[in-house]
């Protein structure tokens, strides 16, 4: 039987964009529901680092599969780096994209462009044999656009611009976005270490491992 790598996420657009991303890897990639589970832990960390280790452990003890967890964050300079690790809930507890994006724009009504300077920033966590075993970062530069731009992608990509390109991410080709993008960034990373951990016969055994 293939190994299994366990993406925890109930987000669908980030599960397919990180099956895209995590796509050359071999064995079997699988969602939190695909496996029996439907609950989630709550993300109470003070820091993306904190929320990617929380849900990496929480669905690897209950999986006993390798498991690779996200926590993604927009930080805004003329917010004093708000939204951060608040990012999903900006606009409070079970808020969509467009009420997060549309809090966001308020905020910046009457700033001028060159101070709508923000990043994405990515951290993701790998839990295996009862651990989390490493972590991951990426981060990419932008602006935030006076409005959505396209329709692509999902969160803030329809107003996080990219200077070079004039587009936002909402408005890039997926491959595009994948290169350039902070969660790209940071799967290319945990590509190279995920693939050795798949190759291991004990890669989804949940046996006490230590924590690096």
């Amino acid at each position: 039987m293939p190994h299994r790598l366990l993406v925890a996420t109930f987000n669908q657009a980030k599960a397919r964009e990180l099956a895209q991303l995590l796509s050359d890897l071999p064995g079997e990639l699988v969602t939190p529901r695909e496996v029996g589970i439907t609950t989630a832990p709550p993300e109470e960390g003070n820091t993306l680092e904190d929320n990617a280790v929380a849900k990496a452990l929480y669905y690897h003890r209950l999986s006993g599969l390798l498991t690779l967890a996200e926590d993604s964050g927009l930080e805004v300079d003329a917010l004093g780096g708000e939204p951060g690790v608040r990012s999903a809930r900006f606009a409070g507890e079970g808020a969509s994209d467009e009420d997060n994006i549309r809090l966001l724009l308020e905020r910046l009504r009457g700033v001028p462009g060159e101070r709508r300077q923000a990043r994405f920033r990515c951290v993701m966590a790998v839990a295996a044999g009862g651990a989390t075993v490493e972590l991951f970062r990426g981060e990419c530069e932008g602006i935030i656009a006076e409005r959505p731009r396209g329709k692509g992608g999902f969160g803030y990509d329809p107003v996080f611009l990219v200077p070079e390109l004039g587009k936002t991410f909402a408005q890039l080709p997926p491959g595009l976005k994948n290169r350039l993008s902070h969660r790209g960034r940071a799967a290319r990373l945990a590509a190279s270490f995920l693939r050795q951990l798949l190759a291991e016969p004990h890669a989804t055994e949940s046996t006490q491992a230590g924590v690096r």
